[in-house]
């Protein structure tokens, strides 16, 4: 198609979108076809060529576009793939915040306070309606605790628990939430964890939740999660009594 014909369809589009360039109307249209397409991270975009003919930009346009969005960490190059879809600035933000937390009693509560109400808030859904080949897939989730080499690993496997926990309410929102914050809950798992009876406890807590969870007893599973969560808390040290 004649360069002359993506300016103009280029003009409309600066139009449409109220005055912004014409970079940043495609760099909206290639968006609004990530989320279209649902793609994830690691997916291939389309070409700058199909891209164009997607968004009726020009080349050079799609491809200031598409260097915006790289800007902003949300794709990457790959040699001889193409443009993919990134997580690096979350991933960054994460890490961020994870470093510059300091795990002290009062974050711990305030971390898992947030946990609290999101694992024993879907407790009244969970319990009736996870399938019982859900329930024992926690189970051999649960038994990897004991089996973990490292501290990392033992905290890995703490989180892939709770994570499948959170999974059963089937809402992909409250788990991007959690993964977000896996950095810092990450750190919060990994107290104690040095210990073999520690290991021992955790998986025996996994149980006594998976259990209520059999029983279909909301009220066991909502007490159980919320002891289990402040388990860590004896091994943070008592916090010096304000002066005011």
């Amino acid at each position: 198609m004649p360069e002359n014909v993506h300016a103009v369809r280029d003009n409309g589009a600066d139009s449409r979108a109220g005055g912004s360039s014409a970079v940043d109307a495609a760099a909206e249209r290639i968006l609004d076809l990530i989320r279209a397409r649902q793609l994830n991270v690691g997916d291939v975009l389309p070409t700058e060529r199909e891209l164009s003919e997607i968004t009726g930009a020009s080349r050079n346009t799609v491809r200031e576009a598409l260097r915006t969005i790289r800007t902003y960490g949300l794709i990457e190059p790959k040699p001889r793939v193409g443009a993919v879809l990134a997580d690096g600035q979350s991933i960054a933000i994460q890490n961020f915040f994870a470093a510059h937390m300091d795990v002290s009693r009062s974050s711990f509560a305030d971390i898992q306070g947030f946990r609290r109400i999101i694992e024993v808030g879907i407790g009244d859904h969970i319990v009736f309606s996870a399938t019982n080949a859900e329930i024992d897939a926690l189970d051999e989730i649960n038994a990897r605790i004991v089996e973990s080499r490292s501290i990392e690993e033992a905290a890995k496997n703490d989180f892939n628990f709770h994570m499948a926990l959170i999974g059963l309410a089937d809402n992909r929102m409250l788990t991007d939430m959690y993964s977000f914050l896996s950095p810092v809950i990450l750190r919060i798992m990994a107290i104690g964890k040095e210990m073999r009876p520690v290991l021992d406890d955790t998986r025996a807590a996994h149980g006594e939740i998976i259990a209520a969870l059999r029983a279909r007893d909301r009220l066991a599973y909502a007490y159980l999660v919320s002891r289990h969560l402040d388990f860590a808390l004896r091994f943070l040290p008592e916090e010096p009594a304000s002066d005011t």
